[in-house]
């Protein structure tokens, strides 16, 4: 039976034509706004790294002076020197990594290829395995590289095609900071949403830009590469020179452990409860111990990667959609009463209420669909509208299969809704007052 009331579901709509595309152009209006702010959302706010998110780790440590503190004030983003060498020497986790923005510029020894300023981080050798960026030639720095602070780079794609074309360039050096560097790897395309590794000072911000080198962490220590982002001081600030600056209470490294399992959150919070305690003893940390220890997903929350005026964005065009709903279901009062003699005649031919029930809500569902597949088209429209403010709104306006699916399944099941109360309406029709009028 679905499929002969499916069968009249489509011929309805040739019924009541103005109405039928009233109710249709109503539920695609509504269903094309909220699922336009509803991708927004879930890119903003979909995990980047899901099967491992929960066990990778921010830590955060407060090495502020006492003079200001107040009970409620949050440990800093990031760390200073000393910290970080001291925690990736810890062996806590599986994998350690400390990270730092660099910018430089590169001399690719071409006279049609002037010097060009590159973006990049200076990581340790950890990052490329904790969060799994794919190489499209050779592989990250070895070991002994770190241990030796060589200069060794490893580019990303486009550098690398900018510099050798679609060449292996592996093996081969370019000029950098007055020094050759050997490529050792060249990364694929790998951009994840958001930019979790690097949400603080990430050029480009948390949903656009990408890192053009990376070099080893230590190597961009001795040669004195100046941080590329916030540089946050506490107490007297940085002594003179490069030394001091890394002996200073400066923070201005963002770092990550990766565990085992999740459980190993609590025991890196309690790690560096004893790590604090420790320092203070060296005469660091003035202030009572107060530390986070922060997964992907919390992270992301303490940084507010999700803008409030997103999420109220959202919760106004759910409002737009539940508005269209009641217009719909007046609409559909209007068509169904219409048809009460239609009913009548039904009812007395033998057709139960369950019957009109039926056929009524299948009906509603038909518009639906078509309102579904109607409102999808607008929903790209508005997403395109979205993505003209900004590259980064450009960078998160776009559907996945998944949203593609909720999008017709939305407007299917908020037309069935809609129709719940003038099916039910129908169904009360009595058939003997409906022939005596015919």
């Amino acid at each position: 039976m679905f499929g002969y009331y499916f069968t009249l579901g489509l011929r309805s709509l040739r019924r009541n034509p103005v109405l039928t595309a009233l109710m249709i152009v109503t539920l695609a209006v509504g269903v094309a706004a909220s699922m336009a702010t509803l991708t927004v959302l879930y890119v903003m706010s979909g995990d980047p790294i899901p099967h491992k998110s929960d066990r990778l780790f921010v830590p955060r440590l407060d090495n502020s002076q006492l003079n200001g503190y107040t009970p409620a004030d949050e440990p800093s983003d990031q760390m200073v020197y000393r910290d970080a060498v001291n925690l990736l020497a810890s062996g806590q986790g599986v994998r350690r990594t400390a990270v730092y923005g660099i910018n430089s510029g590169i001399e690719s020894g071409r006279a049609d290829l002037p010097p060009f300023l590159v973006q990049g981080v200076a990581p340790t050798l950890d990052f490329f395995a904790m969060f799994e960026t794919p190489f499209l030639y050779g592989g990250p720095w070895s070991k002994a590289d770190e241990e030796a602070k060589r200069d060794v780079i490893v580019l990303n794609r486009k550098t690398s095609e900018k510099l050798f074309g679609q060449t292996n360039p592996v093996g081969k050096r370019i000029r950098m900071e007055g020094s050759d560097f050997q490529i050792v790897g060249v990364l694929d395309s790998w951009n994840p949403l958001p930019r979790y590794y690097r949400l603080i000072n990430g050029n480009g911000g948390s949903f656009t830009g990408e890192d053009e080198i990376f070099i080893p962490f230590q190597t961009a220590v001795r040669h004195e590469m100046n941080n590329s982002g916030n540089n946050n001081c506490s107490g007297d600030g940085a002594g003179p020179g490069w030394q001091g600056w890394l002996d200073s209470e400066c923070d201005w490294i963002q770092f990550w452990f990766e565990g085992a399992s999740a459980a190993d959150q609590a025991k890196i919070k309690d790690y560096l409860a004893a790590y604090i305690t420790d320092q203070k003893k060296l005469g660091r940390y003035p202030r009572p111990i107060n530390t986070r220890v922060e997964n992907v997903n919390e992270w992301m929350e303490h940084l507010g990667v999700v803008s409030k005026d997103s999420k109220l964005s959202t919760w106004l065009a759910m409002g737009f959609l539940l508005v269209c709903l009641v217009n719909t279901v007046g609409l559909l009062l209007a068509k169904f009463s219409a048809r009460a003699g239609e009913v009548g005649v039904r009812r007395a031919l033998g057709a139960t209420r369950k019957d009109i029930f039926q056929q009524y809500l299948i009906e509603a569902g038909v518009v639906g669909l078509v309102g579904g597949l109607i409102g999808l088209v607008l929903s790209f429209a508005g997403l395109w509208l979205i993505s003209l403010q900004s590259d980064e709104m450009a960078s998160v306006t776009h559907m996945d299969w998944a949203m593609l699916c909720l999008t017709i399944v939305l407007a299917i099941t908020s037309s069935i809704v809609a129709g719940l109360l003038p099916t039910w309406r129908a169904c009360q029709v009595t058939p003997a007052l409906q022939l005596k009028t015919q």
